[in-house]
């Protein structure tokens, strides 16, 4: 029999034991068994911590995203054997597309997520802190990735996706991952990360996969470690109380499976848009993954005076599905991962039988290509609450497979109320076409849901659907739903980071960000800045100009260039009520003008203007007022370019941050503001 093998400590090793067997879900066949019984679970965590986190603490943010390119762009080519494996867990071929392609796309998400950090190994927040009346003590945060290692614990779904989701982000921070696959189905993770291993692509210690119970690798965690889990809300209220998550103060995140409500609104009677795309996307939503999803939609709220409607059409939809082998043709539903799940389904779907009666789903269904009962198939099953605010169980009990529940409402207000009874959802789906309606849905159910789909005619043609979460946003939700976030792009890699508020003069600071800092030492040299290579500028090198008076003329003269006849720069009998006692200059104006007088007008390493971050004008420049300029090397952001394609994209090159502090006669800053331009590198 095969034995479904760890990764752990740079090896692969097989657990002790008989281990749990895991199934052919068509054929009820035992194809493997895993174990990870006799691991040394303080020994995998140490060489996580000690082999794998130094490596990637070390690189930058540009670094690891190109790593996860890399391991992207290597997985996608050798997609086809992982569909292969995928088929075993009762998945069609759509079910694999979200598990496999939907996770490496996770990586490719994240590696162009790098883009918004710095190419340095650490994050600094937003902006500094004034913390005195002379600016010589000021506050900042930074973020650096925590010294521990990041412990998934993941559920039996989605192997692959539920891997790749998680440790994309984790990588991006610069934190080792130890994966704790679900025992049912890691036999497909194993066969992705003995590819991951294979490739080179990730440093010894980065990643380590435990495809067994994984009984006691939450028993020595320490304050730098991060656990995240998804699976059942009981499973991780369990887990979320071990003894070392709450003596160390660990960071718990919790995914879990949730009743979650797809609202149909009023306006969506039969024959809009609206009401068709409510039936298929329920439809889409029982039968996918054969209900296996935690985002599935478990309670379906129509409008009293639209069930029958609805209830007609829905059954006529699901009546449609053609349950067994995905390898034969036509079938678009297949088997849930074993059989064992399929009575835990059952169970489930008798207590709530004995209160909804079932309106679909018959005990003799054809299976096409396998066998009914040796594979672990069932039909969906439609029930029906028709007192859904009496018999609370529909809210309460889930079943993990594919079954949801029809239900009623009267008013948006009732509607809502329903959906709150859920006591917190990943997701809710409001279908109308009525902004209104979408409008009070959201701001009264938000609080009990991650994520809110608004769905209709406008949408519908690109909406990734109700049961798909996005890399970039939330995926998470409150409650019953586990009080958790992952993904979320920027908010999720710095969930693996500590944030630190450092304290000290501005100088101080300037040289620890590598970020300059208002009010840091700024020094000059011979050579003008724009005459300087990028790798040869230095933060807090700065040029003080030469100074212009501004006259009325170049008040005229910008009014005509620009078309800006704005009365407060050309009406002086309109300026009564207003901050100004004279006619003042343009804001662009005196922006423009710094720009003229720090400009060297000569061919030289400075490629082009690349953008303006942010501007202030924070004083009034009347004619008479005289202006200088102080240009500061505030950052620079090594620029990633591609020398086999011509143009700009073939030349080494970075992006030069600028602080540019326009100041008049008295010292005191009248425009401030960051620029960037593309400096050419020497290499």
């Amino acid at each position: 029999m095969k034995r479904t093998q760890n990764y752990v400590l740079g090896q692969w090793i097989q657990g002790e034991g008989t281990g749990v067997p895991q199934f052919n879900a068509y054929t009820g066949e035992q194809i493997s068994t895993a174990s990870s019984e006799g691991l040394d679970f303080p020994s995998i965590l140490a060489y996580g911590r000690k082999v794998g986190g130094p490596t990637l603490r070390n690189m930058s943010f540009h670094a690891r995203g190109r790593m996860l390119k890399a391991l992207a762009l290597f997985l996608m080519d050798r997609k086809e054997s992982y569909y292969a494996v995928s088929h075993l867990t009762g998945a069609t071929r759509p079910d694999s597309w979200v598990d496999i392609e939907g996770g490496i796309g996770n990586l490719f998400a994240y590696s162009s997520l790098r883009r918004r950090f710095p190419d340095a190994p650490y994050y600094v927040e937003a902006e500094s802190v004034r913390l005195s009346k002379e600016n010589g003590f000021i506050g900042h945060h930074i973020l650096t990735p925590k010294h521990g290692v990041a412990v998934h614990i993941n559920a039996f779904n989605f192997p692959i996706w539920g891997m790749l989701e998680k440790i994309a982000v984790n990588l991006l921070a610069g934190v080792p991952a130890v994966v704790k696959a679900s025992e049912h189905t890691s036999f497909l993770t194993e066969a992705m990360v003995r590819d991951i291993v294979a490739s080179d692509i990730l440093p010894d210690g980065a990643l380590q996969l435990i495809v067994g119970t994984g009984r006691g690798i939450l028993d020595e965690l320490n304050p730098q470690d991060v656990v995240t889990f998804t699976g059942s809300a009981e499973t991780g209220k369990k887990l979320r109380v071990a003894p070392s998550i709450v003596h160390n103060s660990v960071p718990f995140n919790m995914e879990a499976d949730s009743l979650n409500a797809a609202v149909l609104g009023i306006d969506a009677v039969p024959g809009t848009p609206e009401f068709d795309l409510f039936i298929k996307e329920v439809r889409r939503e029982m039968v996918t993954k054969a209900g296996q999803k935690c985002t599935a939609v478990r309670r379906i709220l129509v409008p009293e005076t639209l069930l029958e409607d609805v209830q007609k059409a829905l059954l006529k939809e699901l009546a449609k599905t053609v349950i067994g082998d995905p390898s034969q043709e036509g079938v678009r539903m297949g088997a849930l991962i074993n059989r064992a799940q399929l009575e835990r389904v059952q169970e489930k779907l008798s207590e709530l039988k004995a209160l909804t009666p079932a309106i679909y789903g018959p005990d003799a269904f054809e299976v096409l290509g396998a066998s009914r009962t040796e594979g672990a198939f069932m039909s969906p099953v439609l029930l029906f609450n028709k007192k859904p605010f009496e018999i609370t169980r529909s809210h309460e009990t889930e079943c993990f497979g594919p079954v949801s529940t029809l239900m009623p409402y009267g008013t948006l207000e009732e509607a809502i109320a329903l959906a709150q009874m859920g006591k917190g959802s990943l997701v809710s789906t409001i279908c109308s076409y009525d902004r209104n309606v979408q409008r009070q849905y959201i701001m009264e159910a938000a609080p009990y849901h991650g994520r809110i789909l608004m769905l209709n005619r406008d949408s519908a043609k690109e909406s990734t659907g109700h049961g798909s979460p996005m890399p970039m946003l939330v995926h998470g939700g409150p409650g019953h739903a586990g009080g958790g976030e992952e993904m979320g792009g920027m908010r999720g890699v710095l969930h693996y980071m500590q944030r630190t508020a450092i304290q000290g003069h501005p100088s101080d600071i300037t040289a620890v960000t590598n970020q300059y800092q208002v009010g840091a030492a700024q020094f000059e040299t011979p050579v003008h800045p724009f005459k300087k290579y990028f790798e040869e500028l230095e933060i807090g090198e700065t040029l003080v100009t030469a100074k212009h008076t501004v006259s009325i003329a170049d008040i005229h003269n910008f009014a005509n260039v620009s078309g800006d006849n704005f009365y407060a720069h050309m009406d002086e009998t309109a300026l009564e009520g207003t901050p100004f006692s004279g006619r003042v200059a343009h804001g662009y104006f005196v922006l423009s003008k710094a720009a003229g007088l720090f400009v060297d007008a000569k061919k030289g390493p400075v490629l082009l203007n690349y953008g303006l971050d942010e501007c202030r004008f924070v004083k009034p420049v009347y004619p008479g007022t005289t202006i200088g300029v102080k240009l500061t090397v505030k950052e620079k952001i090594v620029q990633e370019h591609d020398l086999s394609r011509e143009g700009v994209a073939a030349i080494p090159r970075g992006i030069v941050k600028w602080l540019v502090d326009v100041y008049d006669e008295t010292g005191e800053t009248v425009a401030i503001a960051t620029i960037l331009t593309m400096v050419r590198c020497k290499e």
